[in-house]
């Protein structure tokens, strides 16, 4: 289960007792306020608190003058305008804090964005819950031949049936032990700091994670990429969703010119510049390295 039953009294408690405010507020963004997007098998993602909109982006960048009688569309255009030039600081006027449950393996991979603050469930305190991440048959895939990080083809059969069963026995079998060493009958137990050492990388952790809007994109970038590991991408995936709802036009830029945007090298606009005369151009002849070559030829649509 993603919530316990303490964070589902605890969200209806707050739920139930709307506050007044008067500061800027996004529709989009109340809807997503406590409610817990489930991620992986145990996982999950909820918005605890946030600060700003899209108007939020235009007013600091037209802090001279304000937002006076600026209409939405001059106010798309501005915000169109910063992404497409890579303005940083009118986008960290909004910030997000959320809760998210993750496996620790995706934990370490997500603490590598350091402009974050964070604050983790301690297993110095408390004890961890038995909850792993097993991946779906569809999730399970061999080691790809061309490319390090990435994966291959899916197990399939009899081989897939046997690493689930490894990954399921390791994390019973680790947890036991867990369990085992807190606390023996007539025994003092290991203290929790040193118990902790012997579970899997597979067992769920959760934090507070708190940023601001422009270091969110660069997250959301690089993570939400086709070619980002599956279970930090649908983590990525969930949060643009969120986002999409509380800066509609930020998010619409962020897609057009992040997302579904490229970065050409000089090289590669010289190439560009050079196929679109009419003239051939090779790896060869492009000054490119192969991997170089490969990306570019991709842009290109061979």
């Amino acid at each position: 289960m993603p919530l316990t039953p303490e964070q589902f009294a605890e969200i209806e408690a707050l739920r139930a007792a709307p506050r007044p405010t008067l500061r800027a507020v996004s529709e989009g963004m109340e809807a997503h306020l406590y409610r817990a997007h489930e991620v992986l098998d145990h996982g999950f993602v909820r918005v605890i608190d946030y600060m700003g909109d899209d108007a939020a982006i235009v007013q600091a960048a037209r802090v001279s003058y304000g937002a006076g009688t600026k209409h939405v569309s001059n106010d798309e255009g501005l915000i169109r305008y910063l992404m497409r030039h890579w303005h940083s600081t009118p986008f960290e006027m909004c910030e997000i804090k959320l809760h998210v449950k993750l496996p620790v393996f995706v934990a370490r991979q997500w603490i590598r964005h350091r402009t974050a603050n964070v604050n983790e469930y301690s297993a110095r305190y408390s004890i961890l819950d038995r909850e792993f991440y097993i991946p779906a048959p569809e999730a399970l895939a061999a080691q790809s031949t061309v490319n390090n990080q990435g994966r291959g083809a899916l197990l399939q059969g009899e081989e897939a049936a046997r690493v689930l069963e490894i990954l399921k026995g390791d994390a019973a079998r680790c947890y036991d032990h867990y369990e085992q060493m807190l606390s023996q009958e007539g025994q003092q137990g290991l203290a929790r700091e040193l118990a902790r050492m012997n579970l899997p990388m597979n067992v769920y952790t959760q934090w507070y994670w708190k940023t601001d809007l422009h270091n969110l994109f660069h997250f959301l970038r690089l993570r939400g990429d086709v070619h980002a590991q599956y279970e930090i991408r649908v983590y990525a995936e969930a949060i643009g969703r969120i986002v999409k709802d509380w800066v509609p036009l930020a998010w619409k830029a962020f897609e057009d010119y992040r997302l579904g945007g490229v970065t050409l090298s000089a090289k590669a606009v010289d190439c560009l510049r050079r196929r679109l005369a009419g003239q051939e151009v090779t790896q060869e002849t492009s000054g490119m390295s192969k991997g170089e070559w490969r990306e570019f030829a991709a842009v290109w649509g061979e």
